[in-house]
């Protein structure tokens, strides 16, 4: 009985594991690449083109918090860099982090002038979609085909598995 239960306890772990392997942790992207790189005279969109951003993920904006802001702006304001009636004010503290909730475009510009030094960037989030699973190949026998020689391996297996698993009980 109790190998029964370690049994029980592997496939269940091993159930767990097929699940998460559709998940994905989080990631941390330092904007521009560094760690204090929000800063002009970097070039973020070459910088977000070899990014991939998922939803959950997180932006990590370094700067001088007494220069720079970061604000989260619509496309118009953002093509344009205007920096009044922005969507959120992400500047904290100068080591600030922007959460990517949804699939979908974002865009971010420094104010007080930076956004035309090229202060500006725009992040593609998309939906994370997990690999695909390895399709299971099912054959379909008959008895005819559990005949003669085939027979053998069969009634081997099924004996070991049987006493695999009913040996202590």
């Amino acid at each position: 009985m109790e190998n029964f239960r370690k049994v029980i306890l592997c496939l269940i772990v091993i159930m767990m594991g097929i699940f998460c392997a559709k998940c994905r942790d989080p990631v941390l992207h330092r904007v521009g690449g560094g760690r204090y790189t929000w800063a002009p005279n970097i070039n973020f969109e070459d910088w977000s083109s070899h990014e991939q951003f998922f939803v959950g993920d997180w932006l990590y904006f370094g700067f001088d918090k007494h220069l720079y802001n970061v604000l989260e702006v619509n496309k118009t304001s953002y093509e344009k860099c205007i920096d009044k009636g922005f969507i959120k004010n992400v500047t904290r503290g100068g080591r600030d982090v922007f959460n990517l909730t949804e699939a979908r475009p974002y865009y971010f510009l420094s104010g007080r002038g930076y956004c035309f030094k090229g202060m500006k960037v725009e992040i593609l989030v998309r939906d994370y979609l997990a690999p695909p699973a390895v399709p299971i190949v099912v054959h379909k026998t008959s008895a005819a085909d559990i005949s003669g020689n085939n027979i053998q391996p069969v009634l081997i297996a099924t004996a070991l598995v049987w006493t695999f698993l009913f040996k202590y009980t």
